[in-house]
C-alpha cells in the first residue's frame, strides 16, 4: 500500500507537468492611448513595470505592441492558466484606464504548445 501510495503521488506530479507541457494560455491586448506614451519613451518609463510583470501569477512571457500610427498600445502575455490569464488582465484594465488608455480590448486564447515548440514559440 506504501509503494502504490508513493507512485500514485508520482503520477499526479508526472500528469501536472504534461498539463503545464501542453497547455498555455495567451492574452492579446489593446487599448488606445496618448502617443506620447509609446515607443521610445514607454521604453524609457514602463521598466518598473514590466519587471513587476514578472511577478505575477503563472506569467510566462510578454511581448510589448504598439502602432504608432493609429495611437495602439498593447502586448501578447503568455500565462500557465486560463484562470491566471484572466486575473491578470482584469487588474491590468484598471491600470491601463487609470494612465489614461481606452478602447481596452483582450481576447484569450489556448495555445498549441507541442506545434508552437517546433516554431520556436
Amino acid at each position: 500500500m506504501y509503494v502504490l501510495t508513493l507512485q500514485g503521488i508520482g503520477l499526479l506530479m508526472i500528469a501536472e507537468l504534461i498539463k503545464r507541457t501542453l497547455i498555455m494560455v495567451m492574452i492579446y491586448m489593446t487599448f488606445d492611448i496618448d502617443k506620447e506614451m509609446m515607443g521610445e519613451n514607454i521604453a524609457n518609463s514602463a521598466i518598473s513595470l514590466a519587471e513587476s510583470i514578472n511577478k505575477e501569477e503563472g506569467f510566462i512571457s510578454k511581448v510589448w505592441i504598439h502602432n504608432l500610427e493609429k495611437g495602439k498600445r498593447g502586448g501578447v502575455y503568455i500565462f500557465d492558466t486560463l484562470e491566471n490569464a484572466k486575473a491578470y488582465a482584469s487588474m491590468h484594465a484598471l491600470r491601463v484606464a487609470n494612465v489614461g488608455g481606452t478602447n481596452i480590448e483582450f481576447a484569450f486564447f489556448d495555445i498549441n504548445v507541442p506545434l508552437s515548440k517546433i516554431n520556436h514559440g
